[in-house]
């Protein structure tokens, strides 16, 4: 087994990251290609969000990568990764990054860390695993408070 050295991951990485602003530049999802973000990510790449949140789920391939990115529009009229830090690489990378968002629904801008384990096999992503501090609040951002949360205000 051939792990990939600490700059291949980052190069990786940091092409994906620029390939996605590439992408969202483009006009993102139904405007631009996916071609743009596909070399980065491994065929069978999965990605886990938590199911807390508006696009949450499991997304599978390259064409769940794209209804992903999609679902993502939908939500996030801005989704501004202002800082990263790569916390640790190889094969799994680990991704601390700053996100201000701001919600299509609601209009509400929100900052927020995510922290992401990120698996590297033969030069590609193949598995995501996003953290979110506070579910519930970005939930809560993109889509308003629930009917329960609603009677407590």
């Amino acid at each position: 087994m051939t792990i990939p050295s600490v700059t291949d991951s980052v190069t990786i990485l940091t092409g994906m990251y620029a390939a996605e602003a590439e992408y969202l530049a483009a006009g993102g999802p139904g405007e631009a290609p996916f071609d743009l973000l596909a070399p980065f990510f491994a065929p069978d790449v999965v990605l886990h969000q938590a199911d807390a949140l508006p696009y949450g789920g499991t997304w599978r391939g390259h064409e769940g990568m794209e209804k992903f990115f999609l679902a993502m529009s939908q939500v996030w009229k801005s989704f501004d990764m202002v800082e990263q830090e790569f916390l640790a690489t190889g094969e799994t990378a680990v991704v601390l990054t700053q996100v201000r968002g701001r919600a299509r629904a609601t209009g509400r801008e929100l900052t927020f860390p995510i922290l992401q384990t990120i698996r590297v096999k033969e030069g590609r992503i193949s598995e995501v695993r996003p953290f979110y501090w506070d579910t519930a609040a970005i939930a809560d951002a993109c889509v308003g408070p629930t009917p329960a949360a609603r009677s407590r205000l």
